[in-house]
């Protein structure tokens, strides 16, 4: 990293739920934040100055994930954004965080479903991370996200999860290809976590929240701020040396 102190960090997906408590609880730790969001420029434009507020420089970007074709486009934006806000050719840390959720059993999903997931969740995040080799310096860190559905099975999740699994299999092969250039690249799993994914459904659903926390070691479902504080340790902390692996942050749900 050119500034071990003050690495820059692209999310994606940023301007809202595990987006945006990862930005802030880096930019606590001294990191500086370009954040990407789709359509909600306002709420990404408030945690820019969450993070202003905390003493570090941050900028809001616009990125359809799932829109391949615009991503020429984004990088050209990013260049920009970079060379301007911080005299700066790369970024030190990419995290694919940005997705949607998806709760319909198989026989139910439809084909325009399935290709939305594809396209957000392992297309976006495939082709994404290719345009940026170029941009994320020589050891740095990519953090994709995945889901505890990988590892245990909850009705109407099958193809959100399918798709889960395809990134953390690409997460060992970037690991494995991008090692040459001590580059890190890790996965995160959370588990059932209170925000306005999927809905909310787990946070402003009664019943749902009782039966998560029933089934969860730690005894209640997950916050953002779980997730924030673990990426903040885990991506600016002493893990130099752990790549290829998947972390799961659930509190223990479905043991």
């Amino acid at each position: 990293m050119s500034d071990p102190t003050h690495p820059i960090v692209l999310i994606t997906g940023g301007s809202r739920g595990l987006g945006r408590s990862m930005a802030l609880h880096l930019a606590g730790k001294g990191a500086d934040i370009i954040l990407t969001y789709q359509s909600g420029r306002q709420d990404a434009e408030a945690v820019v100055a969450e993070i202003v507020s905390l003493g570090r420089r941050a900028v809001a970007l616009q990125l359809d994930v799932g829109a391949t074709a615009g991503l020429a486009g984004f990088v050209e934006r990013l260049h920009e954004a970079l060379e301007t806000h911080w005299n700066s050719a790369g970024i030190d840390v990419l995290v694919n965080n940005a997705g949607i959720g998806l709760h319909k059993p198989l026989a139910e999903t439809s084909e325009a479903e399935f290709d939305l997931l594809m396209a957000i969740h392992l297309k976006g995040v495939f082709f994404l991370t290719r345009s940026l080799l170029g941009l994320i310096r020589d050891g740095g860190h990519i953090l994709n996200l995945s889901t505890g559905l990988t590892r245990f099975t909850l009705p109407g999740f099958g193809a959100y999860a399918a798709m889960k699994g395809a990134v953390e299999v690409l997460t060992r092969y970037l690991a494995l290809e991008l090692g040459p250039r001590g580059i890190r690249v890790n996965t995160i799993a959370p588990g059932a976590i209170e925000t306005d994914f999927g809905g909310g459904l787990v946070r402003d659903n009664p019943a749902v929240n009782a039966g998560i926390a029933s089934a969860t070691a730690l005894g209640r479902a997950g916050l953002p701020d779980d997730i924030g504080g673990a990426v903040a340790s885990l991506l600016l902390g002493d893990f130099g040396w752990m790549t290829g692996q998947r972390i799961e942050l659930s509190g223990g749900q479905n043991l």
